[in-house]
């Protein structure tokens, strides 16, 4: 048993019709799945990705409508990177920023590698980082008919931030629970009289296989609203492994969900002792069961549970278009 990596991190957008316009047009990324929230079948659920939505490229986001404005804080997701292939393409997407008006810093080093930190518009904060001399867990393929530049596209996630008051508890779950390494820590990006943040890897490493944690005990705790990170979720080979992860969680006496069947993979939710929402997910089956490959994201998808209900659904849905 051991986590390959990233597979996905959902956050919150209170505008769904302008969140697909960024991610679309503004980051070039492919929106591979255009469903609902399961748990609120009233809104949508948008999968952001590779050419195939392939696990570790997806960036997904829950629309809640009217949601107030995220207040940043501890205990929450900070930080989700995404790779880019190498040094050349950070300065594409700093210019590709300054033409379309992103919130960005300048490139900067951290951890070895250099990074574009960014917002998107509702302050869901972000940043590129090069896989320039990067090994470890395979990037995705960028889609080829991508609004911004392929051979600079987004290829898949990089390091998450989670940003807690003491680190210790989280690290612990993701050593001694869910086989994670310590391999170093690096200054503080933005404040050196902070500490250090320390870096977590699992699988075969390398930047989509990390998450870091920085310690914050002069902040309050975050309360979620736009732009912030629901949870992060990591990636489990399949369903039999995933019972095994079930069976360790349950028995580590972390709160969680039990089995979940999400029809595109099925999932176990549990919570660290900071309150943290983690996620293991399976590999597949993956986006084209119900979708071709060509035509991913153009219509609503529903998994077959929610079928008999499409008409009362798309009843309540605002069109993207």
């Amino acid at each position: 048993m051991q986590l390959k990596g990233m597979h996905h991190v959902s956050s919150l957008t209170a505008n769904a019709r302008r969140n697909v316009d960024f991610y679309t047009n503004v980051l070039g990324m492919r929106l591979v799945k255009k469903t609902v929230n399961q748990d609120d079948t009233s809104v949508y659920h948008l999968f952001y990705g590779d050419e195939r939505g392939n696990p570790g490229t997806e960036v997904t986001f829950f629309e809640i409508p009217m949601a107030a404005s995220n207040k940043r804080g501890t205990n929450s997701i900070t930080n989700v990177s995404l790779r880019v292939p190498g040094d050349d393409a950070l300065k594409y997407w700093k210019q590709r920023f300054e033409e379309y008006s992103v919130q960005h810093d300048d490139i900067q080093k951290q951890a070895g590698r250099l990074v574009l930190p960014f917002e998107d518009p509702e302050g869901h904060r972000m940043q590129f980082v090069s896989d320039e001399h990067d090994q470890g867990v395979e990037a995705g393929v960028p889609w080829e008919h991508s609004n911004a530049s392929p051979e600079n596209g987004a290829t898949g996630l990089g390091p998450v931030r989670l940003t807690v008051k003491t680190a210790e508890p989280t690290a612990a779950v993701l050593k001694d629970i869910m086989g994670f390494s310590e391999i170093h820590s690096y200054p503080h990006p933005n404040n050196s009289d902070l500490p250090d943040i320390r870096v977590f890897e699992t699988g075969k490493g390398g930047s989509g296989a990390e998450i870091h944690i920085e310690t914050r005990s002069d902040l309050p705790a975050e309360r979620q609203g736009r732009g912030a990170v629901h949870h992060v979720a990591f990636r489990v080979e399949d369903a039999d492994e995933l019972q095994q992860w079930i069976e360790r969680i349950k028995n580590a006496r972390l709160p969680n969900s039990g089995f979940v069947e999400r029809y595109y993979f099925q999932s176990l939710y549990f919570r660290e002792p900071n309150g943290i929402l983690f996620e293991l997910a399976t590999d597949g089956p993956g986006f084209e069961g119900d979708e071709p490959f060509e035509r991913l994201g153009e219509s609503l998808a529903l998994p077959p549970f929610l079928e008999p209900q499409r008409s009362d659904i798309e009843a309540r849905l605002k069109p993207l278009d």
